[in-house]
């Protein structure tokens, strides 16, 4: 037999390899696992990055060096910020809401509901980029001034990231027709697609807990 022809037959039984039903079953736990285990990673983070940030604001409070940390009493402007945090927390409730008739295999008030999350996102967004066009302090004028500008950007930041994690799913939940629709197909691409609309869920929650945190921070106390 010619060397060709052993490596051919090896090429073959190569290619005839199947998965086990098993197999694929605990492939697919582990993607559903991965998915799970990085939206809570993600979740974790930006804690980090906003727990740093609250540092950096009790402890400027605290030292208050020369009384040049809230000059004058200084506080952005509060009707931006209050419509900001209106917003964020209606977003976050409606994707609770959301999810919870997607579960109900009610996919057109999760669309609606995902949809409106996704402009309340970039209306907050939107909001705070102009809220920091006519700020009463400069950067860097006192050690409020500094948390605020810091927090205006990392805000920016998260909720751009929720809201374009959300149209993702949303964009692609059109895809997944057989086996009854998404909310209760067992097909793998479906449930992996609730394993991530799940983490996307949680990640809004967090959100919204970071908004309330940081309204009290920067407008009431």
């Amino acid at each position: 037999m010619e060397p060709n022809e052993v490596d051919n037959q090896k090429f073959e039984s190569f290619v005839q390899l199947r998965e086990t039903p098993e197999e694929i079953a605990f492939e697919l736990r582990a993607q559903e696992g991965a998915l799970w285990t990085g939206g809570r990673l993600l979740i974790g983070i930006w804690a980090f990055a906003f727990a740093a940030l609250a540092f950096a604001y009790f402890y400027l409070r605290s030292s208050n060096d020369e009384d040049l940390w809230r000059p004058k009493g200084i506080t952005a402007p509060t009707a931006t910020g209050a419509a900001i945090f209106a917003l964020t927390l209606a977003a976050a409730l409606l994707v609770q809401f959301g999810e919870r008739r997607f579960r109900e295999n009610e996919t057109l008030d999760w669309q609606v509901a995902g949809w409106t999350t996704v402009l309340g996102g970039l209306l907050v967004v939107a909001l705070q980029i102009w809220q920091l066009t006519e700020l009463p302090f400069f950067p860097g004028s006192s050690g409020y001034a500094s948390c605020f500008i810091g927090w205006a950007a990392m805000n920016i930041a998260l909720v751009l990231c929720g809201t374009y994690w959300l149209e993702t799913i949303l964009a692609r939940e059109r895809a997944i027709a057989q086996d009854g629709g998404a909310p209760s197909s067992t097909l793998p691409v479906a449930r992996l697609f609730r394993a991530n609309l799940n983490g996307c869920t949680y990640f809004w929650g967090f959100i919204a807990l970071v908004a309330t945190f940081f309204w009290i921070l920067f407008y009431v106390i």
